[in-house]
């Protein structure tokens, strides 16, 4: 009897558990992104989720900041859970979105995506990153994620610094280096690198590549379209050049041991004239940089530009707030958001520029549009292969750090992308 017993309170307790969390449900809105509040994508998510509550009070959002780390890490687990939200943001490509989509982890959108005109309002270069066929390879297939802005890599300079040095902007790689060359000879290094974190120098060196690469190559290495040599011009070229800047003293010889957010903080403190990094960075320089005036160019020479569309809102299979959660992605679609979102030095789909007066921002979207236009989005070196960040970053510290030869270096990272190009056949 009093085992019975036990057992019923069990069940009970059960049922009061789940049944709350059922009730909670739903009136909750789950939101999970990893952007910074005082980012573009937070300022403009912010405003939509105030809007939502506007338009849904009887809903309460419960909105949790994360990490990208925390969400490149644990998102697959998450996703493959009963604790999973109902709009999460994930980074796009094959490793990530490619793969959850591949396993039937994520909602498809195709038919949200057409009711709500969002497969119109995004161009066709900036849907490739939301498409996903059955082995999860980016570009064709259905609509499983939807991003609200563009983004790609460039050089934030420091224009005080180039006019007492006597310096231009470059408009070509040798002039690039010919500026580097100044500052290293009057004993500044000349461009900031947070090696310690591993995935950005992979954009320093695939923007190296390039400047060697064509659209099929960029095809054959993102999307398996075709066959595809490591050692190629473009790859060898990247790996050789890296060390050469490095060991040229472009970059901090103790750049290993220094974190993104440190190399960061030396631009805006005016230690580094120069820093390659992405346009998720604009708002906060926009906000922080007071002591210098400062710009933005692409890498110079080279058609072909790092980046992509933003990364994506995404509906978990296991969702409960599923429409809930289509309504939330469409505001931040909207106008009022989008441009919110420009003005706080973001790269917007479908703001309305004309309510933009700060040069800065529109230098930056114009930068963007030009790239778009040239079909450059040439997307990130991490994305062919899941774990492929880990592969490439560990080899470039190698590489940089002299303990791995480039034609090594480049068998390295080789091996993961063609077991996992295998494993698609």
């Amino acid at each position: 009897m009093l085992k019975r017993t036990a057992i019923l309170l069990l069940l009970l307790l059960l049922v009061f558990v789940f049944g709350t969390v059922s009730a909670q449900d739903q009136t909750t809105l789950r939101i999970w992104h990893y952007e910074a509040a005082d980012s573009a994508m937070g300022v403009s998510w912010d405003l939509a989720m105030q809007r939502f509550e506007e338009l849904h009070p009887e809903v309460t959002i419960e909105f949790e900041l994360k990490t990208f780390d925390q969400i490149q890490q644990t998102a697959q687990m998450i996703l493959n859970s009963g604790d999973a939200p109902d709009v999460m943001e994930i980074n796009k490509g094959n490793a990530t979105a490619g793969l959850y989509a591949k396993q039937g982890l994520l909602t498809d959108l195709t038919e949200v995506a057409a009711e709500r005109g969002w497969d119109q309002l995004l161009s066709p270069s900036i849907l490739t990153t939301s498409r996903y066929d059955e082995n999860g390879i980016m570009g064709s297939g259905p609509i499983y994620g939807v991003t609200t802005y563009g983004e790609f890599v460039m050089v934030y300079y420091n224009k005080d610094m180039f006019a007492e040095h006597g310096v231009e902007v470059p408009t070509s790689l040798e002039e690039f280096e010919a500026v580097a060359d100044t500052f290293v000879a009057a004993g500044i290094t000349p461009i900031a690198i947070g090696a310690l974190d591993k995935w950005p120098l992979t954009q320093n060196f695939y923007e190296l590549a390039l400047y060697q690469a064509d659209r099929d190559f960029v095809n054959a290495y993102e999307l398996f379209q075709g066959d595809f040599d490591f050692h190629s011009e473009p790859f060898t070229f990247a790996a050789e050049t890296l060390v050469s800047h490095f060991e040229k003293g472009y970059y901090n010889p103790d750049a290993a041991g220094i974190d993104y957010d440190d190399a960061n903080a030396s631009f805006v403190q005016g230690l580094a004239p120069m820093n390659l990094t992405g346009s998720w960075m604009f708002g906060t320089f926009l906000s922080s940089i007071t002591d210098f005036e400062w710009g933005l160019f692409v890498m110079p020479g080279k058609t072909l530009n790092t980046g992509s569309g933003g990364n994506l809102w995404v509906v978990p299979a296991g969702a409960q707030n599923k429409d809930l959660a289509y309504e939330f992605i469409d505001l931040t679609l909207q106008p009022e958001a989008q441009t919110a979102m420009a003005n706080a030095g973001g790269i917007p789909v479908a703001a309305d520029l004309s309510q933009v007066e700060d040069a800065h921002v529109l230098e930056l979207n114009e930068a963007f549009s030009t790239i778009v236009a040239n079909d450059g989005l040439a997307f990130y070196p991490d994305w062919p292969a899941p774990g492929y960040m880990d592969t490439l970053g560990s080899g470039l510290q190698e590489l940089v750090g002299g303990t791995m030869s480039p034609s090594d270096f480049l068998d390295f990272i080789a091996a993961p992308w063609q077991d996992y190009k295998s494993s698609l056949s």
